[in-house]
């Protein structure tokens, strides 16, 4: 899927992006004004591909829009996201792409350098098995060089505002968006299925690996 980065604070030609998820993932319009009615076109098309999902077609409905709204309230301009139901267990993984500011909270600019970047991350290391941990590291996509990354299993917010927190496998790859210094694209991927975790790494590492800007 090809969607642009814009910035209407900034008078330069915005940036487009193209990232591709599994075939078998759902990609529509996150905005509210076009989720619904998209959500319900694309469970439509995939009961009638899949008869044996029409029992969880509501549960299916309900999944994604809830992704949709966390993913547009974070920020997010793109969401790729698998949502499926076997034998009564939800299984559900996304893949967001957003546009921060690489600015301190005083407002000064920060280095999009990917080493730069990765220094300023924090490793979590778990004192038990159960605990939430962080990786940080750099690692080269291609067409698009050198970036940071942090990937775990880490306590994120609910949602915003909310102090509650959901595990969640995470894994987070920081890119400078190219004729800028102060825009990195942050692509995350996340999902609540911790026994899958290493699998799940996996998957959105293969997924950012497609990221290209166009």
């Amino acid at each position: 899927m090809t969607t642009r980065i814009d910035d209407s604070k900034d008078p330069r030609p915005s940036t487009g992006f193209a990232l591709a998820v599994p075939e078998s993932w759902w990609e529509f319009d996150i905005r509210p004004e076009g989720r619904d009615a998209t959500i319900r076109a694309l469970v439509d098309d995939r009961v009638r591909e899949t008869p044996e999902l029409a029992p969880y077609r509501s549960d299916l409905t309900t999944m994604l829009r809830r992704m949709a709204k966390d993913a547009h309230d974070s920020g997010a301009v793109y969401m790729g996201c698998m949502a499926e139901n076997f034998d009564g267990v939800p299984l559900s993984a996304t893949i967001t792409v957003s546009v921060v500011g690489a600015r301190s909270e005083q407002g000064a600019a920060l280095s999009t350098d990917p080493r730069d970047i990765a220094d300023s991350l924090r490793t979590v290391t778990p004192r038990r098995e159960d605990d939430a941990w962080r990786t940080v590291t750099t690692v080269e996509i291609p067409e698009i060089g050198l970036t940071a990354r942090t990937f775990g299993v880490e306590d994120v917010p609910v949602s915003q505002g909310d102090t509650r927190t959901l595990r969640m496998v995470l894994t987070q790859t920081y890119i400078p968006v190219p004729g800028t210094t102060g825009q990195v694209v942050l692509v995350s991927g996340a999902s609540p299925v911790l026994d899958l975790a290493e699998a799940f790494h996996d998957i959105f590492d293969a997924v950012t690996s497609t990221f290209r800007f166009v």
